[in-house]
């Protein structure tokens, strides 16, 4: 597959305009078809950012017959829109054809996916489920973290963005009703193996992001990579913290009781944020070390260990502006572009409904990343 055609369903929200501009750059791409509930926006990103690569569209993804009609001749889809039209995005996939992804599914919608796993490898396609930047980034962080483990006794993630140029209105990172719905539902972690409910904002204590966020205070919050770290790493113990900027969280915790009336009208009224926004994510895993074979260190960094050593393992990235958008917003959407260019080159060659840690090795997608503005560091310690 030399080039692609993309199409991105939602591609008047949040995220979709920087994805957009990332796939007109990117020799890979053919042409997008820009879908959307107001074909308006969807036009306007198409004009702003598409190129003459892009075409835009009216569709209701809740209608797949529709949808897959729309997908004729399509490649790939990048769904953008809320995580509450996954399941219908996939089946027009599976009808269509075409390739699948999106940018996370809430912890529950990630578990009914993963149920089509066998529709789409009969298909022969792939249904990749959350690449964006968290879920996404982090799943591969946290393979790459744990290839300096013999085994994984847990695995932290964590996720922090400020906006330096905040004017002090509301400004969320995404969707409304998704930030909405992660911090009313009650977070998941694993512990002893097993999946846990904890109480909704939850605090999660003080984290040192490092520059240029620094130290600040963290919530748990319900998010999809603990559906499947457990299964993929075998780790006991997993986590998701969550820091926002204060006046944004006390916005937030004020509209989790607001009338479906009320959210609207505040999502209508959020500010975008700034182009200056930065983003990051740090993911942590523990475990014992691996030892050397034949003379050879068997983790690249990972220093001479006894086995069964205990082994901190801590990959951290930032994300800063690029393409003149703000790092938060292009931290989520250079991922699932990431992804497309992969796929277009035989990179990413998997089929069935997969989490980006099954599927994605962390070299490629961290050099994808890093020519978009968000650089790596990992740091291993006994």
């Amino acid at each position: 597959m030399a080039s692609v055609s993309v199409a991105v369903l939602g591609a008047g929200g949040t995220i979709a305009p920087a994805i957009v501009r990332d796939l007109a750059e990117s020799e890979e791409v053919a042409s997008m078809v820009l879908l959307d509930l107001d074909a308006a926006r969807a036009a306007a990103v198409a004009a702003e950012h598409g190129g003459d690569k892009t075409s835009a569209g009216r569709v209701d993804a809740h209608d797949a017959a529709a949808l897959a009609a729309e997908l004729a001749g399509v490649d790939v889809l990048i769904n953008s829109a809320s995580y509450r039209v996954n399941l219908d995005a996939m089946r027009a996939c599976l009808v269509a054809g075409c390739n699948y992804m999106d940018l996370g599914g809430l912890y529950w919608m990630t578990g009914r996916q993963l149920e089509l796993d066998q529709d789409f490898r009969r298909a022969g396609l792939l249904a990749l489920l959350g690449i964006g930047s968290s879920p996404g980034k982090t799943n591969v962080m946290a393979a790459r973290a744990v290839r300096e483990l013999e085994s994984v006794e847990s695995i932290d993630v964590a996720a922090a963005g400020r906006d330096p140029r905040a004017s002090g209105g509301f400004s969320p990172p995404y969707a409304v009703r998704t930030l909405i719905d992660e911090l009313t539902l009650a977070p998941v972690v694993l512990r002893h193996g097993e999946p846990v409910e904890i109480e909704p904002l939850a605090p999660g204590g003080a984290l040192d992001y490092g520059p240029p966020i620094g130290e600040v205070e963290t919530i748990y919050t319900l998010h999809s990579e603990l559906a499947t770290f457990g299964q993929s790493f075998g780790c006991r113990e997993a986590s998701f913290r969550l820091s926002l900027a204060p006046a944004l969280l006390h916005r937030l915790r004020e509209l989790t009781t607001a009338s479906p009336e009320e959210l609207d009208r505040a999502t209508r009224e959020a500010v975008a944020p700034s182009a200056e926004t930065v983003s990051v994510h740090q993911v942590t895993a523990r475990g014992a070390g691996l030892t050397a074979r034949g003379g050879d260190l068997t983790a690249r960094g990972a220093g001479l260990t006894a086995r069964g050593a205990d082994r901190t393992v801590a990959v951290r990235a930032v994300s800063r502006p690029h393409f003149g958008l703000g790092g938060s917003v292009v931290s989520t959407a250079a991922p699932a572009a990431a992804a497309v260019r992969l796929l277009a080159r035989g990179e990413l060659d998997a089929t069935g409904t997969l989490a980006p840690e099954r599927c994605i090795e962390p070299e490629l997608l961290f050099a994808e990343l890093e020519g978009r503005g968000c650089s790596f560091e990992v740091v291993s310690t006994a």
